[in-house]
C-alpha cells in the first residue's frame, strides 16, 4: 500500500522537514494507541539552529489532524513564528519553554494524562518500580506538585527544579510529562510509563502483597532499559514499526497531508 506524500512547506529546510513528518507521525500514534485527550496536551520538538525555537500542535485539532505543514512553529514564549490560521494552547508553553529553554539534552517533550497514568499521578507514593516496566522508570523520574492548569509563567521556575535532569516528570493530581532526546525516545518512554502505571492498577486490584523488586535490580532494569534506547536503536526500531502497524490498519486514514 502506497501513501501520499505531505505537501511540503517551500521555506523549510530539509532536516526541519524531517522533524515535522516525524513530530506528525508521532500525534497520530499517540492517538492511535488511545492515548489523546480531544484536542488537549502536547507533544514539542526542539528545532536545530540555537534560536531555541520548537514545534508544537495548533489548539482546536485533533491529534489525527496534526499535519508537518499545520505544526506551529513558536518562541520560548509561545509566540508563532510562521502565518497559521490556528493558535497554540497557553497550557502547553509554561512546561515545554521551560524544558527546551534549559535542557540542552531535550529535544522532545510529550505531556500526556491518560486514565491510569493520573491515577498513578493522584497516588502520594506514585510509580511503584515493582513490575517490569516500572522498573525501568527507576531513578529517572521526578515529582512536580500540582499547582492548577499550567497557564502561568511563574510556575515555570518551579517546574524546571521539579525535574532536574530527569526524563520522567510525575505531575502530581494531573499526569505526565516526558523529556527525551529525539521523538522516538520520548514516545519509547511514554510507553513504558503507561505501561508500567496499567500494571500497577491491575496489580493493585488483586487481593495480597506484592512481590518487590531489589533496589539492585531495579537499578539494572533501569540502566539496561536506558542503554537499549541510546545504543540499540530500540526506542527507533519500535516507532516505526507502529507506525508501520498504524498505516497497515488504518490506511489513509488521516488528512491529506
Amino acid at each position: 500500500m502506497s501513501f501520499p506524500e505531505p505537501v511540503r512547506l517551500p521555506t523549510c529546510s530539509d532536516e526541519e522537514w524531517n522533524l515535522r513528518c516525524q513530530l506528525a507521525e508521532c500525534y497520530h500514534l499517540i492517538d492511535y494507541m488511545g492515548w489523546t485527550e480531544t484536542i488537549f496536551n502536547h507533544i514539542s520538538a526542539r528545532l536545530p539552529g540555537p534560536a531555541q525555537h520548537y514545534l508544537v500542535n495548533p489548539m482546536g485539532l485533533n491529534y489525527s489532524e496534526v499535519t508537518p505543514a499545520n505544526l506551529l512553529k513558536v518562541d520560548l514564549c509561545g509566540n508563532k513564528l510562521e502565518a497559521s490560521p490556528y493558535e497554540g494552547n497557553p497550557a502547553g508553553f509554561a512546561l515545554h519553554a521551560v524544558i527546551h529553554e534549559h535542557r540542552e539534552d531535550v529535544h522532545c517533550v510529550i505531556h500526556t494524562h491518560t486514565t491510569e497514568v493520573s491515577a498513578i499521578a493522584q497516588k502520594e507514593a506514585g510509580f511503584d518500580y515493582n513490575n517490569f516496566y516500572g522498573a525501568q522508570l527507576y531513578k529517572r523520574v521526578a515529582h512536580h506538585t500540582f499547582e492548577g492548569i499550567t497557564l502561568f509563567a511563574e510556575e515555570k521556575e518551579r517546574m524546571l527544579k521539579s525535574i532536574g535532569d530527569k526524563a520522567v516528570l510525575v505531575l502530581r493530581n494531573h499526569g505526565i510529562a516526558i523529556a527525551e532526546s529525539s521523538i522516538p525516545k520520548a514516545f519509547f518512554l511514554t510507553w513504558i510509563a503507561q505501561r508500567a502505571a496499567e500494571i500497577q492498577l491491575a496489580g493493585a486490584s488483586i487481593p495480597g502483597p506484592d512481590s518487590q523488586v531489589p533496589a539492585a535490580v531495579r537499578q539494572k532494569c533501569a540502566d539496561l532499559a536506558a542503554m537499549l534506547s541510546r545504543e540499540k536503536n530500540i526506542a527507533e526500531l519500535t516507532f516505526s514499526a507502529l507506525v508501520r502497524k498504524m498505516r497497515k490498519e488504518r490506511g489513509n486514514h488521516y488528512p491529506s497531508w
